[in-house]
């Protein structure tokens, strides 16, 4: 990726920009690097697809790839990776894997440096660097953008296990949360209530 020519103007050098552009030149490259390895490949997917690209090899596993990019010039960078209802139904057939393709760069001018590149499963990621986010049923996020914990050949069924746990404790203080707010709204329709029509 270094060695592209800039793909950058003086208006797409915003995270989003710089992340869609590495995004496509990914997808447009990856299947010359994964070679006869893979038997199907796509990468057209809407924006809320689980994967940007999506394989199968040819033994059978069948692999989606989602694509973070990490600007280190920022100082908060915290990305959902997945719902975690949707990894859950996905990592019912053992042949699944989703990976995630995280793109560590800086911004020099309109160059886009790549400084390191992360492509793991998820289930190698340790839950020293994962948290979840109250979207949905909730998403895997990585707490820290700078902060990436990888455990080699990590077992995915202690994974999951370690997922359910970290859900049971997450629900009950979303309904906390939620339970301040309905009385938070409680108060603002006694505040309504008594205003002239």
């Amino acid at each position: 990726m270094n060695k592209q020519h800039s793909f950058l103007t003086t208006r797409t050098t915003s995270p989003r920009a710089v992340g869609d552009a590495v995004e496509s030149l990914i997808a447009e490259n990856f299947e010359s690097f994964v070679g006869e390895s893979v038997r199907k490949f796509s990468f057209s997917f809407g924006r809320r697809a689980m994967a940007d690209i999506e394989f199968t090899d040819k033994v059978g596993f069948h692999y989606v790839v989602d694509v973070k990019t990490h600007c280190l010039d920022t100082k908060f960078n915290m990305p959902n990776l997945t719902s975690i209802k949707r990894l859950s139904r996905f990592y019912e057939e053992d042949l699944n894997y989703f990976i995630i393709l995280k793109v560590d760069y800086k911004i020099d001018g309109l160059k886009t440096i790549v400084k390191n590149v992360t492509f793991s499963p998820i289930e190698f990621f340790s839950w020293e660097c994962l948290t979840l986010g109250a979207l949905g049923w909730g998403q895997i996020q990585i707490a820290d953008g700078n902060v990436v914990k990888i455990i080699s050949m990590s077992n995915r069924k202690a994974w999951m296990l370690k997922l359910c746990e970290v859900i049971s404790e997450f629900y009950p203080k979303e309904i906390k949360k939620i339970h301040s707010r309905v009385k938070h709204f409680e108060k603002i329709k006694k505040f309504w209530s008594k205003k002239d029509e």
